[in-house]
């Protein structure tokens, strides 16, 4: 039988200049007295981690504060986070401030703070063991101060698992923050690079959940075997192709000129709005290639991330395969990845051959904002595809949403033509 219901989950949202200034009305509204602020390193020394426990403190509510977030969250940061958790909570709430990466590491305090177990029982399968909490969460206020991961709309907490050398997730409707409070002036001193770089997850994401296969393909589930990842639906479709058209406007402007307070704000909407999509639609092949790509990075050091570590930041890893993969896709849903090409490019010629817009469009976009020309220009060769196909085949969760079947064969095309893109 197939399923004839789609679930929508969306956190409450507050949004404008200023908006972080009210952070602590917000904690007191969700009967905090109590909270921990959840940050990482770069933040913390931009001063923004500190302006954010000074109101909260202001508004007579106790402040604990963890800096420590790793860019790029591994199982072994979350533990160091979870430990330090443990020792110091509980908490009335968890109030993240920074990228995916900070949000997500309150994720994980969040679960491991409230639930038994290690943190690898609740890793999505078969890299862990998928367990679902049995206990409630603290409630997570997300202060996004990046435009890109969506993480403060979502039910995803993405992860390095450095033994296996693999990026997988904990996903679960009751990781979803409570409160997302987006400031668009928090993210005017994101450098270039970065922009660049978590703009292409934004896009992204609205891509993959636009092109998902459609709800009503599923099998009919059960009420609690419904998962927050239930195909395009016709809410996620106006969040992703709002998230496309916001972007079309101020994507390249962003990254050229950090100072365009307009282009700032429109790229913070579009975030969240494609973390409204493809929260509850879900992600497919660029997202489980990227998985790979970045857990066995070899020595790639991007412009305007730490240079003392090696990666491929999660928004590039996205984007680096993403032409091919909307090439593969194309023939489940022409009109879908023609009306994408449209509203990311405006007014653009369609190609005679259709299959090749959006592909065109998004290799135009990389090549504007400096993002690297394939996996080659991140490191990888012939010789490491059989294992970046192994590492996306783990990533099962998410090649459940693409719109066709998808083999082994298919993926080690993908990656083979992504070597060069253009």
């Amino acid at each position: 039988m197939d399923e004839t219901v789609f679930t929508y989950g969306s956190p409450q949202l507050k949004f404008g200049p200023g908006a972080i200034d009210e952070i602590a009305w917000d904690a007191s509204n969700l009967g905090a007295r109590r909270v921990a602020v959840v940050s990482d390193p770069g933040v913390a020394d931009a001063g923004i981690t500190q302006r954010v426990a000074d109101v909260l403190t202001g508004g007579d509510i106790s402040v604990d504060v963890f800096t420590g977030a790793r860019v790029e969250p591994s199982d072994a940061s979350l533990q160091e986070a979870t430990d330090w958790a443990r020792k110091n909570g509980p908490w009335d709430a968890i109030v993240a401030v920074g990228g995916g990466s900070s949000i997500d590491t309150a994720k994980a305090i969040a679960l491991m703070t409230t639930n038994d177990g290690d943190l690898v029982d609740y890793i999505n399968a078969p890299v862990g063991g998928g367990k679902n909490p049995t206990k409630p969460l603290v409630p997570v206020i997300a202060v996004p101060t990046t435009t890109g991961t969506g993480s403060e709309s979502t039910t995803i907490c993405v992860l390095d698992v450095l033994e296996a050398n693999v990026k997988t997730g904990i996903s679960h409707a009751s990781l979803r923050p409570r409160l997302a409070v987006i400031d668009p002036q928090l993210t005017m001193t994101q450098p270039a690079g970065v922009t660049a770089a978590a703009g292409m997850d934004i896009l992204c994401h609205a891509l993959e959940s636009y092109t998902a296969r459609w709800y009503t393909t599923y099998e009919h589930k059960t009420p609690d075997q419904r998962v927050p990842y239930c195909g395009s639906n016709p809410i996620s479709d106006m969040w992703s192709e709002k998230a496309l058209s916001l972007l079309a406007g101020s994507f390249r402007t962003a990254v050229r000129n950090g100072d365009d307070a307009q282009a700032r704000a429109d790229m913070a909407i579009a975030a969240t709005f494609a973390g409204m999509g493809f929260g509850n639609a879900g992600v497919h092949i660029p997202h489980a290639n990227a998985y790979p790509i970045a857990g066995q990075v070899k020595d790639f050091h991007p412009k305007d991330y730490p240079a003392d570590e090696a990666m491929v930041p999660h928004g590039m890893s996205v984007a680096l395969t993403a032409p091919e993969a909307f090439r593969f896709t194309f023939d489940a849903s022409p009109e879908r990845h023609v009306r994408a090409a449209e509203l990311l490019a405006p007014g653009a010629d369609r190609p005679s051959d259709l299959v090749e817009f959006l592909p065109t469009v998004l290799a135009d976009l990389m090549r504007d904002i400096d993002i690297p020309n394939g996996v080659g220009a991140v490191g990888f060769g012939e010789a490491d595809i059989p294992d970046l196909v192994e590492g996306t085949m783990k990533q099962q969760r998410l090649l459940a949403t693409c719109p066709k079947e998808v083999t082994e064969d298919d993926i080690a095309g993908i990656f083979r033509r992504s070597l060069s893109l253009w």
